[in-house]
């Protein structure tokens, strides 16, 4: 477990404080040189999902069904709601979040059982709204794309959200979707001072490269919007009427 005196490189977090069920916490020598950088790899580890399709009624929640494909987020966004279910995984909120990764390798696979069941009753499913969809590792693995094939396949209503220019890999799927008014994707920004992002998410795209992507899916006809969130006070809500 790094230090809380380490900086690590490009991370939200440098230290894993402990899970909520934790018993014995451990801490490391606090004299360590505060100065000091550590580098911490990402780890991946695939898991064998049993369904994939998360449902909620909450009046709160503007979907009733969602898609996940990914465990743990890389972008490392210091203020991530997602970031206490690692403690279900026996592991921390905090580094472990964004550096150990779990993907669900048979997630297009399950998600064609559930579209071939006879009762299966269609309705628009939010891909990642836990975790981004299109993260860093997305580049390599592309199950995110090969959901987006199924949707498209089986002509199936799906929306998204993400701080990714990666997202536009796949403005081809995007594109023929929007001509069967079947999806819809909102991009984050939560700043424009990149300074800022570095700090708040700093494996995400830039603020100003999301510009660019709002304008490459709004120029092949696909509906999209901005999530302007969080909107923290002192330090970020003073951007809105600009970012708007």
């Amino acid at each position: 477990m790094p230090s809380r005196n380490l900086k690590v490189r490009g991370r939200g977090y440098s230290q894993n404080p402990p899970n909520r069920f934790e018993r014995v916490v451990t801490e490391l020598n606090k004299d360590i040189n505060r100065n000091a950088t550590s580098i911490v790899l990402t780890e991946l580890s695939t898991t064998q999902a049993k369904s994939i399709i998360s449902s909620n009624n909450s009046p709160d929640v503007p979907f009733e069904h969602s898609l996940n494909a990914y465990r743990g987020c890389e972008h490392g966004c210091v203020y991530c709601f997602a970031r206490p279910t690692h403690s279900f995984l026996d592991l921390s909120p905090g580094l472990d979040f964004e550096t150990k990764i779990f993907f669900k390798s048979n997630a297009a696979d399950l998600l064609r059982e559930e579209f071939s069941k006879p009762n299966y009753e269609v309705k628009t499913i939010s891909l990642g709204n836990v975790t981004d969809c299109y993260q860093p590792i997305e580049k390599r693995l592309g199950i995110t794309r090969e959901l987006l094939k199924l949707f498209l396949e089986y002509k199936h209503p799906v929306s998204l959200a993400t701080k990714s220019s990666l997202v536009e890999r796949d403005l081809d799927l995007f594109e023929a979707l929007a001509n069967e008014k079947l999806i819809h994707i909102a991009i984050t920004i939560t700043t424009l001072n990149k300074k800022l992002a570095q700090n708040l998410e700093p494996r995400a795209t830039t603020p100003g490269r999301r510009l660019k992507t709002i304008r490459a899916l709004s120029e092949v006809g696909v509906p999209v919007s901005v999530f302007v969130a969080p909107i923290i006070p002192l330090l970020t809500d003073h951007e809105l009427e600009h970012i708007l």
